[in-house]
């Protein structure tokens, strides 16, 4: 394994600070690029803004200018060595006179993959590999959805001490408090999309749409997704002017998941019911599970999540706890599936 000095542990972690700067449910990855001269001063970071705007590489290199020359340029993503609205970065990097590039992970891309062998190939150092697990984080959903074909799954559920989403009359607003309810905006605000059933859309008439604690909403708006065969009514609030819509006129959710990836979606919040969530179980297509447990109990009322088959205590499916914080008066708990770890 390639061995990185300090120096170049420092700088790429700035890369992966400047990387965050880019919008997280972009279609395209975060990506940060740091440019550093010789003598160890930094020259110019830039970073993607979104589909449409420059990579990051040529960000950076159009604020370095002539600069750019023997620079180490710092990437958390292999630069592209393929033509879509601008030129490979790989050839941009080359054509600045940069010496030495080293990039966190590999592009896992087909189409767009090859950078660093073609600036090898002409003569520029190349290293990958460094900080290459942080720099999986960054961009967690855009890689499995390169890798697997499918967007990221996060199902959010919330619920009672006692498992239950709803009294036994069907009541079921407010489970949780509200800094629960707005942290599900802030969360929803970073997804690409946000999945619902039918029965959801009937029964909460919701807006499920990302807003701020003052109301407002936020500058990104998750495609709202309704899947089912029943009709909602014309002037149901998820229909309203404030973020895209559509209906899927499917109870599949590998049909649901498939149209997302074709819209090049890689992170879905899915807030169906019990019966949507069991479905997406069962069919191995949730990767995470955001759960908001309220220190409540009903006793009776609808279940969580539907059945899921399991009959025996040595069935259950184990999940891998990733986060655990207490918010308001309520418990948030993050953990995957052991498949998607």
């Amino acid at each position: 394994m390639q061995e990185h000095s300090t120096t170049d542990e420092q700088w790429m972690l700035r890369a992966l600070v400047v990387g965050a700067f880019g919008p997280e449910s972009d279609a395209n990855p975060r990506v940060g690029c740091v440019l550093v001269d010789p003598d160890g001063a930094l020259v110019a970071e830039g970073w993607h803004q979104g589909a449409g705007t420059p990579h990051a590489e040529a960000a950076a290199l159009a604020a370095a200018g002539e600069r750019a020359k023997g620079c180490t340029a710092y990437v958390t993503l292999e630069p592209c060595n393929h033509t879509g609205r601008t030129e490979p970065c790989s050839h941009a990097l080359a054509a600045a006179g940069v010496s030495r590039v080293v990039y966190a992970v590999s592009d896992p891309n087909a189409s767009a993959a090859g950078g660093a062998a073609w600036l090898a190939e002409r003569g520029v150092a190349t290293e990958g590999g460094l900080l290459e697990a942080e720099a999986t984080a960054l961009n967690r959903s855009w890689l499995h959805r390169i890798r697997t074909g499918r967007p990221w799954v996060t199902w959010k559920l919330a619920a009672t001490l006692d498992g239950r989403s709803a009294a036994a009359d069907g009541t079921s607003q407010w489970i949780t408090g509200p800094e629960s309810r707005q942290d599900v905006h802030e969360q929803r605000a970073r997804c690409g999309a946000i999945i619902v059933g039918t029965g959801t859309a009937l029964t909460d008439d919701p807006r499920l749409t990302a807003r701020r604690a003052d109301g407002t909403l936020h500058d990104h708006q998750p495609l709202r997704v309704i899947m089912g065969l029943r009709d909602l009514a014309p002037d149901a609030r998820v229909f309203d002017d404030s973020a895209q819509t559509v209906h899927l006129r499917t109870r599949q959710p590998r049909e649901v998941v498939a149209y997302l990836a074709e819209r090049e979606i890689h992170h879905v919040w899915l807030e169906g019911g019990p019966t949507v969530a069991a479905a997406f179980m069962a069919d191995g297509l949730v990767d995470e599970i955001v759960a908001y447990i309220a220190p409540v109990l009903l006793g009776r009322g609808r279940q969580s999540v539907s059945d899921l088959g399991i009959t025996t205590i040595a069935d259950a499916l184990r999940l891998e706890p990733t986060d655990t914080r207490i918010i308001g008066h309520d418990i948030r708990i993050t953990t995957i599936l052991e498949e998607s770890r």
